[in-house]
């Protein structure tokens, strides 16, 4: 057996949970607010472990991301900049957006190319999180450290008395594990699973938490892993919100299961804890039901792992001293959400969970036999209805689905009552192996024929896999309409110094999207559906020749005019 992995045993049994020698200070990632977010993607490199740095993706950083504050209400605008060798995407995980800024599969960002979404916030108080979607990549550039937490706040929120103080009460956790090799890369999409935990890209992570209430946002971000928390002492704790924000009142817990996707906020009173002490986050992840995540007993192989079908420590909280304004109760009453209900859907649909044979030659997971192909869109939704989804799972593992564009409610199971925890809008849930799960959603805003959201297995492997498909949502006043632009447009000063101007000849007409390449035809920027009011920024290009193709909204037709830059 390796050295690292004889390490990695000693670090995270938690056997009698014994006091270790060594722990590393958990990284809280920093942070960026406002309304406009500048976030270069880069490959770059960390140093993990003794000897050699391992090869990672960052954003902003050397692991992982920051995290973006948002204030429900604002009009946020990216700019996504690849500096990377790959092209890659950002998906905005739980984000309610259009579907050509929400970052999937379609929205391929090439190397050295800034991408430029935008979109109203509507989403309610929550943490959520921004990733890698590239299709049959997704999980090699998680792997790497591409990702970050968003957090949105909103009134309703601020109005209670919760932990928010960012990195003192108020803590990020993203969970997840890797495999390292002699050389200390990352090993990916070889093995299901790492033997290796780390939080926030923090091995043997150590943290410092005031002698109050605090607030954990946990984000199960592994490829296939679930986790089943609790507190190395058994204490409850209060679990007050869920994928898409605050549940109604808050609801007392010892152990909370995550998914590969889902997001728990939770409380957990260390008042009553010596200045000093310790408590540790654990994964009480030994004997869960078949289908479960990490489950499997085996250490090695393909879905081998040394966390596998184990308890682990997660994280290693110290208590520190009490803060000055410290909260010290839960709030009985949290939000006041108004859910749908299965009498408020008119259309019904159902999704099986079809083939993964295994061995060779054997299918991958699908959905209904049909694997995931880019052009092909499984499902077209009209703008404004209200539809109930009925995921069926009668195959040999579990599985994390995933919708993109909506938060839903989950109205029913068949293997057991949803439980409390579940009550709320979420955006992710666990399919366990002989389950129905029935959720209600509303389809509201936005309607684009030509880019489709997607729904999926978070479990990267199975997504990369095609275990994914796709579905658009039409404004049903525009299906059939065949109204060609009759406008052109122009662009000036030609020759442009450092902004660059656009004039549509038709008042009609509005404008889905630009593409900017140069004359050796590398793509410089993709704007979708750009606010023009103030021109597009041109001033980092060099001299030269470069060519626009603007995209008309209501016919998705595309015209090309050169211009040149200074």
């Amino acid at each position: 057996m390796k050295l690292k992995h004889l390490i990695a045993i000693v670090l995270f049994s938690v056997a009698g949970y014994n006091s270790f020698a060594q722990y590393n200070n958990l990284v809280i990632p920093d942070t960026i607010s406002g309304t406009t977010f500048n976030l270069n993607l880069k490959d770059t490199f960390k140093q993990f472990l003794p000897g050699n740095q391992t090869v990672t993706g960052g954003i902003n950083s050397d692991f992982w991301g920051p995290t973006l504050l948002f204030n429900k209400g604002d009009t946020v605008h990216m700019n996504v900049h690849s500096y990377m060798n790959d092209s890659t995407t950002v998906h905005w995980h739980g984000m309610h957006l259009p579907a050509v800024m929400d970052g999937g599969p379609h929205q391929i960002i090439p190397p050295g190319t800034v991408w430029q979404p935008y979109w109203l916030v509507t989403n309610q108080a929550a943490t959520y999180w921004y990733h890698p979607h590239l299709h049959q990549m997704a999980e090699q550039q998680m792997t790497t450290g591409l990702g970050g937490f968003i957090i949105v706040r909103d009134a309703e929120e601020a109005a209670l008395a919760l932990p928010r103080t960012y990195g003192v009460d108020d803590i990020p956790l993203a969970l997840t594990s890797r495999n390292f090799d002699a050389t200390n890369a990352f090993l990916c999409c070889t093995r299901a699973y790492g033997d290796t935990g780390m939080v926030n890209g923090t091995l043997h992570p150590q943290v410092t938490l005031p002698k109050q209430y605090v607030r954990l946002r946990i984000l199960n971000a592994e490829m296939e892993r679930g986790y089943n928390l609790g507190f190395s002492d058994n204490r409850s704790f209060y679990i007050i919100a869920n994928d898409g924000g605050l549940l109604n009142a808050p609801v007392s817990a010892t152990r909370i299961k995550l998914l590969v996707g889902e997001r728990a906020e939770i409380m957990v009173d260390l008042g009553g804890d010596a200045v000093g002490s310790s408590i540790d986050l654990v994964a009480y992840n030994a004997g869960q039901e078949f289908g479960f995540g990490g489950g499997e007993p085996s250490a090695t192989g393909n879905f081998g792992s040394l966390l596998n079908n184990r308890n682990f420590n997660v994280l290693h909280i110290n208590v520190g001293a009490t803060t000055a304004g410290a909260i010290t109760s839960v709030p009985a009453t949290l939000a006041s959400n108004t859910y749908l209900t299965t009498a408020d859907a008119t259309v019904s649909r159902t999704v099986t969970v079809t083939d993964g044979t295994p061995g060779p030659g054997g299918l991958p997971f699908q959905f209904d036999h049909t694997l995931y192909n880019f052009d092909t869109i499984n499902k077209t939704v009209v703008l404004g209805t209200t539809e109930k989804w009925t995921v069926i799972n009668n195959n040999v593992f579990g599985h994390a689905f995933h919708i993109h564009d909506v938060e839903f409610k989950i109205v029913s199971r068949s293997s057991h009552p949803v439980g409390a925890y579940e009550g709320g809008w979420k955006d992710v849930f666990y399919l366990q192996v002989n389950d129905t799960v029935t959720f209600v959603a509303k389809f509201n805003d936005y309607a684009d024929p030509i880019h489709p959201f997607m729904y999926h297995c978070h479990f990267a492997p199975h997504e990369d896999g095609g275990m994914m498909q796709q579905f658009v949502v039409v404004d049903a006043t525009g299906v059939g309409n065949t109204e060609k632009p009759s406008g052109d447009f122009n662009l000036y000063p030609n020759p442009a110094g450092n902004k660059l101007n656009i004039s549509l000849t038709d008042p009609a007409m509005q404008v889905y999207y630009i593409t900017i390449t140069n004359s050796q035809g590398r793509t410089m920027c993709m704007l979708p559906r750009p606010q023009l009011g103030n021109g597009i920024d041109i001033s980092a290009y060099a001299p030269g020749v470069y060519f626009l193709q603007l995209t008309d909204e209501k016919t998705k037709q595309s015209m090309i005019k050169k211009f040149v830059k200074e």
